[in-house]
C-alpha cells in the first residue's frame, strides 16, 4: 500500500520542466509564504473566500502538515540554482465523522506558476492517493469567477456533479 505521508514521483510540467511531487514537509514553510506573498488580491480572495494580508501561523502549520489518515497534502518542486523551489501545493482532507469515503480538495499554487500544469499534475496524483485509500469522491467549493480551477476539475477525466449557491460552485468528481 502507497503511503501518503511519504510520497514522492518525478513528472513534467506541460511545458516540459521536470518537477518533483512530493509530499509537504514542516520545513516547506518557507516555500509556502513565499507563495502566498505573491499572490495578488483576486488569487488570494479564489482561494481563500476572503481576502487577508497574511497567513496564520495556526494556517501555515495546517498547510505544512498533514494529519496521517485525515490530511494527505502534496507539493511541487523544480531544482534551481538555489536549491528546491516550490511551486504550487494541493490537499485532500478526510472528516472521517461527516463521510469518511469523502475529501474536500484545495489548491494554492504560485502565481509565477499558474496555466503550467502545477494543480493538475497535484490533482492526478491525489486521485492516485485517494483511490490507493478507498476514498470514492472529492469535492471542491470554486468560486465561478475561478475558470482556471474550474479547468482543472473539467479537465481531470472525472465525473462531476456541480450545484451553483450564489457564486460558488459545488463541485462532486466521483473517483
Amino acid at each position: 500500500m502507497l503511503d501518503p505521508h511519504r510520497y514522492m514521483s518525478s513528472e513534467f510540467l506541460k511545458d516540459g520542466t521536470p518537477v518533483t511531487i512530493r509530499s509537504i514537509h514542516p520545513n516547506d514553510s518557507g516555500g509556502v509564504l513565499d507563495a502566498f506573498n505573491r499572490l495578488d488580491r483576486d488569487s488570494i480572495y479564489r482561494r481563500f473566500f476572503r481576502l487577508k494580508k497574511e497567513l496564520t501561523a495556526t494556517e501555515l502549520q495546517q498547510l505544512t502538515h498533514d494529519d496521517a489518515g485525515r490530511v494527505v497534502a502534496l507539493v511541487v518542486t523544480t531544482q534551481t540554482k538555489e536549491g528546491e523551489l516550490l511551486m504550487g501545493g494541493g490537499r485532500f482532507v478526510v472528516d472521517p465523522a461527516d463521510a469518511p469515503q469523502t475529501a474536500s480538495l484545495a489548491f494554492l499554487t504560485d502565481v509565477r506558476f499558474h496555466g503550467r500544469g502545477v494543480a493538475s499534475l497535484i490533482l492526478a496524483h491525489l486521485i492516485l492517493i485517494a483511490r490507493n485509500l478507498g476514498l470514492v469522491r472529492f469535492e471542491a467549493d470554486v468560486l465561478a469567477e475561478n475558470q482556471q480551477m474550474l479547468h482543472v476539475f473539467r479537465s481531470s477525466g472525472l465525473p462531476i456533479e456541480q450545484r451553483r449557491r450564489g457564486n460558488v460552485i459545488q463541485m462532486t468528481l466521483s473517483l
